[in-house]
């Protein structure tokens, strides 16, 4: 089957390529965080909707267009301190060159973006149970640990 257009999938090769280059190791979870928000966006709605068909009553039940908006204002949040962390990793990176000190490339940017990444999983795991479905009790307790892990192993090197 031809395409009827190359120069736009071209286009979009290119910028896939040059954001991929320019994130390094960060490009697969960013990639990841991307969808997870997406998807727990969505099954967040899906969750709300299904409250408000089983408590028609409660008017707390239900997706409203202000809870939307909280939704997509607290994940800006998160790109946002994404962005504060890969800085910080910059810095750092830029500071320890002149004095010879090698430091790992990107470690800031990286726990703080499978953080998140945990954090979206955890809250779709939620989101699919709101909505009625099985969720393996394990599934959520197996996410909320490895968060807690990356927590606990940031509270150690605070500490060192």
């Amino acid at each position: 089957m031809k395409s009827s257009y190359p120069a736009l999938q071209g286009a979009i090769t290119v910028a896939i390529s040059w954001i991929s280059a320019r994130l390094g190791i960060l490009f697969f979870p960013v990639v990841i965080l991307m969808l997870m928000m997406v998807i727990d966006y969505i099954t967040g709605m899906l969750a709300s909707q299904k409250e408000a068909i089983v408590h028609p009553e409660d008017p707390d039940c239900g997706w409203s267009s202000r809870k939307g908006v909280l939704g997509i204002i607290k994940k800006v949040g998160y790109v946002c301190i994404i962005v504060v962390a890969v800085s910080l990793d910059h810095i750092i990176l830029q500071a320890a060159a002149p004095l010879g000190l090698d430091v790992p490339r990107g470690i800031f940017g990286l726990i703080v973006t499978v953080w998140f990444v945990l954090n979206e999983m955890l809250s779709i795991v939620e989101n699919v149970g709101r909505m009625g479905a099985a969720v393996p009790p394990w599934l959520a307790k197996c996410v909320a640990s490895l968060k807690d892990k990356i927590d606990q192993e940031a509270d150690q090197n605070d500490a060192e």
